[in-house]
């Protein structure tokens, strides 16, 4: 009974959703970062199933999820995506600035540097704050003191990763696994 509950909350996307109410970014900074979730053998079938993708991909470190998260201020998650291991960290990052929350400044890694994205967060009031790649011929500037901020994120996908269901993905469905990593935020930042 109580699994049947779970696969179907899990389906409606109600552990996303309790995420989103719980989270709340308080702060007027947000961070922006991805990391790779490695797929055991037994959760590995790519191929498609019936009622949604698996969010499986191929990448150089052999099968693999990506989760895509926004965080407030104190490393507190706001926003998840779960894509393919395969999926740039940019276009994560179209999918989550759909709805990202209000505020001053987003701090990204170089993996985020585009034109498109500065301008986007430009028009919504949020300034960027992301050092520029090494080829780009006019180098922009940032605020190194405000980016060294970026380490939260980076603590905080160490915490999650110290659930070993999260740090491994056993499950076949995209949205069980999905709901997995929901509960491991409630029980480790909330």
């Amino acid at each position: 009974m109580l699994y049947n509950r779970f696969i179907r909350w899990s389906k409606g996307g109600v552990f996303a959703k309790i995420l989103q109410k719980l989270a709340k970014g308080g702060t007027n900074i947000l961070m922006m970062d991805a990391t790779h979730l490695k797929v055991h053998r037994t959760a590995a079938s790519l191929r498609e199933g019936r009622l949604s993708p698996r969010q499986i991909g191929r990448s150089k470190r052999g099968l693999d999820s990506k989760l895509h998260v926004v965080c407030d201020g104190s490393g507190r998650p706001v926003r998840l995506l779960l894509t393919a291991g395969n999926v740039n960290d940019i276009v994560g990052a179209r999918e989550l600035l759909k709805d990202l929350p209000d505020a001053d400044y987003l701090l990204a890694d170089k993996g985020y540097d585009a034109d498109w994205f500065r301008e986007e967060l430009k028009q919504r009031g949020i300034e960027p704050c992301i050092p520029p790649m090494c080829h780009r011929r006019v180098q922009l500037s940032y605020d190194i003191d405000l980016y060294k901020r970026h380490h939260k994120i980076e603590n905080m996908f160490g915490k999650l990763k110290d659930w070993r269901r999260i740090a491994t993905r056993y499950d076949r469905c995209a949205y069980t696994f999905f709901s997995s990593i929901c509960i491991a935020y409630f029980f480790s930042f909330i």
